[in-house]
């Protein structure tokens, strides 16, 4: 069986009846699997085996349906021209609207005049006024609703079409109502010709008081003009697609054969050098090759701080070169993509309906033609209750107009739209709308640790000396040991030294002992480095230190003794360092009454450390691959709703056991396609802000669908007349018209609120944000004014050789002493303690030392 899934473009909905039917009409077809019609965007997600079902046979089946359907063109294609295309059709339907609704109100205000104006005490012209011009008067109005009929007679093509297919929807009720009043108007107008011809002047007058041309011209023109506020409002939905799909450039500068060509974006393919300056887009998927610059990836991950790209480091399409000119390698390009990928899956997720939405489908697909019965007992009813045709039409009318089956069928795609529109803008990809409705139920979330709590790779965290050794010596010694090594702690060891600037010494005798740690030789003194036994093993005394290093343990952190032949001259202690917003998001769920379980391959000691550290309510260590999905599933059989956050290959089972899984961005490609959220900036409290986003939209949706069942549970009572036996309250269809109108527009109104959702720690954020960058000027500031100790200057040709070469550098101001051997140097912080080294070494002298 070879499953297809594929995307059709279908036209000529208008309501969520419209779209039930579709879906209902597509499922029955042989072969298909599953069906979803999304009538915001006016398309259809289908799932069929081709083998048995091709395209053509599901596009005869919408078309049975009344409606039309094409398919959509390639992801190729999509993810370069949509930007334009995906607009066009929103515009276009924009346009014919005001144009419709422009003729609508031409025409509607003299009608209205002439129909109501001397029931206002307004002059009417002699002509039309009184019974001996009745005549005229009536047939002035008929002419002049004939236009607005005209200008939005898809009401009737539609609408009829669907009742004869018998599967009325919103237009079948616009347009039985609307004929119902025309056609009376008409009879009027006979009936008025009879009376004038046989002189009953009663009759005249009765049928010229109750033609209802107004109110058939009023309705079609209210129903317009709600539906143009509807479809502008729906327009601003897909905003956030649109933005995404126009931060993609259109030509990119490629380097062929050493001559550098701009090409359209369609053109790149995988292995093109591609050259970017600043201030332009990236516009494919690369590995940077040559040049170093900082990047804006706030479109694709939310990260508003520029990100150092160096050779080597991968760069996304879409996101913009701020500083120095570069070159890279394309390595995805069209629909392969970043950016493209992730317009695809908010598109998907926009056009997925959540388990709440079945309802709204449901009793959407009854609806109208419960509607229509309803309106037709109700003019019975008050027919056989010996009230006029007149009086029972109205009824009948009002209660085809006042229903409104777009407000139930708009109350969970517009929404799901803004609210998976708006995660994206925030970094936060969600895959469909049941994984967002199903997060706001989340009462536990499990966390594993490495790389999701912790940065993923382990850090010097402190630097314990003997008195006769400073931390630099220290850490220099402990480089030159480590460097030969592999074990992943003696990189942290060397990349702590590093950034430092402290250069390391050649070592011999190098030995590695297993479960131990490492020994060598350095200018002919042998040292050793590793846990206690390697101090044992070698006699070493290790004084005051071995408490010290338990104390460490105790901490979570592994200390690493560094001891020459006799004595222990320093602990260098490394840990997987606690991410900085870990603590935060992990006390934002607790605050939203979310527990919090950490899970690791860690040992006991060390998750202990970390679970106090955090304040975690539960944590289980020592786990197995299948052990952190047999946890999440033993979670479930408690009654728990869990989330599960994680980045390895080793998540992606309790990743697609947990209700909800989600994926820290910067972690595989198999954690990213097992889970149902994927956090771009790989940072845990935009976890948080996941959960709040889901509360936020399913709050929405069921303000939305409580108005909409609301209204209609008030609107068909009032407008059928039950009140007025009591009340005395009658509904004027044209009221109905104008009410069914605003219902629609204020669903959608109160979805568009959730553009304004804002994460509830994005203040505090804000806040230490304000703090690290008031700590990083302090740091530059210091940083900017260094001295340089030179050997081997000793005329000033020499110390005029040695301030041209700092000068020469970007940034650098440098003045040489030449009898003190120094150089005062101020620099912006660009360059690097190594290139200053690198111009005064390559000027012919040595540097002593730099601080």
């Amino acid at each position: 069986m070879d499953i297809m899934k594929k995307t059709f473009d279908v036209t000529g909905m208008t309501c969520s009846a419209c779209s039930a039917h579709v879906e209902k009409s597509v499922a029955k077809v042989a072969g298909v699997r599953s069906v979803t019609v999304n009538l915001l965007s006016n398309n259809m997600a289908v799932d069929y085996d081709e083998s048995a079902v091709n395209d053509a046979a599901i596009i005869t089946a919408v078309e049975h349906a009344g409606y039309g359907a094409s398919v959509r063109g390639s992801a190729q294609t999509a993810a370069h021209s949509a930007p334009r295309a995906a607009a066009d059709p929103m515009k276009d339907e924009i346009k014919n609207m005001k144009r419709r609704l422009i003729v609508s109100f031409i025409f509607l205000i003299p009608l209205f005049y002439i129909s109501m104006g001397h029931m206002m005490g307004l002059p009417l012209p002699h002509i039309l006024h009184g019974n001996a011009n009745a005549l005229s008067f009536a047939f002035t109005q008929f002419l002049l609703t004939l236009p607005i009929i005209y200008v939005n007679r898809k009401y009737y093509q539609v609408g009829y079409k669907t009742l004869l297919r018998g599967a009325p929807n919103m237009d079948s009720l616009i347009a039985i109502g609307s004929t119902a009043a025309l056609v009376y108007g008409i009879v009027a107008i006979y009936m008025i010709g009879w009376g004038l011809g046989h002189g009953d002047a009663d009759i005249v007058s009765r049928y010229s008081m109750d033609l209802y041309f107004e109110s058939a011209g009023m309705i079609l023109t209210l129903i317009t003009l709600g539906k143009f506020l509807e479809t502008r409002s729906k327009g601003k939905t897909s905003e956030a697609i649109t933005k995404l799909m126009d931060l993609a450039p259109k030509t990119a500068v490629v380097e062929r054969d050493g001559v550098e060509t701009e090409v359209p974006v369609e053109q790149v393919t995988v292995g093109d050098l591609i050259v970017v300056r600043p201030g332009q887009s990236v516009p494919v998927d690369g590995e940077l090759v040559e040049g170093s610059t900082a990047i804006d990836e706030s479109a694709i991950t939310g990260e508003s701080i520029p990100v150092e790209k160096h050779p080597g480091d991968r760069v996304v399409a879409a996101t913009i070169n701020k500083t120095g000119w570069f070159k890279f390698r394309a390595t995805k390009v069209g629909a392969d993509t970043t950016l493209a990928q992730i317009i695809r899956l908010v598109e998907d997720a926009a056009n997925s309906k959540a388990p709440i939405a079945k309802l709204a489908d449901r009793v959407s697909g009854i609806f109208v033609p419960v509607v229509i019965g309803i309106a037709v007992l109700a003019a019975i009813v008050w027919l056989a209750l010996g009230y006029s045709v007149e009086f029972a039409l109205s009824i009948g009318i009002a209660v085809l107009v006042i229903s409104c089956p777009c407000a139930l069928g708009l109350a969970t795609p517009v929404a799901i739209m803004v609210g998976t529109g708006k995660g994206a803008e925030n970094g936060i990809l969600i895959k469909s709308a049941e994984s967002l409705e199903t997060l706001h139920t989340v009462d536990t979330v499990v966390l594993d640790k490495t790389g999701t709590v912790t940065e993923g790779r382990p850090r010097v965290t402190d630097v314990l000396t003997a008195p006769n050794f400073s931390e630099k010596s220290l850490l220099t010694l402990a480089a030159s040991i480590e460097k030969p090594s592999e074990h992943p702690l003696s990189g942290a060891v060397v990349a702590e030294a590093e950034a430092r600037g402290l250069h390391t010494d050649n070592v011999t005798d190098f030995k590695a002992v297993a479960g131990q740690g490492v020994a060598a030789r350095v200018d002919g003194k042998m040292y050793f480095a590793g846990n206690p036994r390697m101090m044992d093993e070698n006699g070493v005394d290790m004084g005051g230190f071995r408490e010290q290093g338990e104390s460490l343990s105790e901490r979570g952190k592994t200390p690493l003794y560094f001891a020459d032949e006799a004595h222990v001259i320093g602990v260098v202690a490394v840990a997987d360092t606690v991410k900085p917003t870990s603590r935060a998001a992990i006390d934002a769920f607790k605050s939203m009454g979310v527990d919090v379980v950490m899970l690791t391959g860690d040992n006991r000691r060390t998750a202990e450390a970390i679970r106090r550290t955090l304040g975690i309510g539960h944590v289980v260590a020592e786990v197995l691959p299948q052990d952190k999905e047999r946890e999440v599933a033993s979670l479930q059989e408690q009654g728990k709703k869990v989330a599960m956050v994680g980045d390895g290959i080793n998540d992606a089972p309790a990743l697609t056991r947990a209700d909800v899984g989600i994926a820290i961005g910067a972690g595989t490609d198999v954690a990213i396609e097992s889970a149902d959220v994927v956090l771009m900036k790989s940072d845990l409290l935009d976890a948080v802000t996941a959960v709040e986003l889901s509360r936020a939209v399913i709050r929405n949706i069921r303000q939305n669908l409580f108005w909409a069942f609301f209204y209609n549970t008030i609107g068909i009572p009032l407008a059928a007349g039950v009140f007025y036996s009591l009340l005395g309250w009658k509904l004027n269809p044209m009221f109905g018209a104008a009410a069914m109108s605003l219902s629609s527009v204020c669903v959608v109104s109160n979805a568009l609120r959730l553009k304004l959702f804002k994460p509830r720690h994005t203040a505090a954020l804000n806040t230490n944000s304000n703090i690290q960058e008031k700590i990083n000027k302090k740091v530059e500031a210091s940083a900017m004014k260094k001295t340089m100790v030179i050997e081997g200057m000793s005329c000033g040709h020499c110390s005029a050789r040695v301030e041209k070469a700092l000068n020469a550098l970007d940034g650098v101001s440098a003045k040489v002493d030449l009898e003190a051997k120094t150089a005062a140097i101020e620099t912006e912080g660009r360059v690097s303690d190594e290139q200053l080294r690198a111009a005064v070494t390559d000027a012919g002298y040595d540097v002593v030392s730099l601080d």
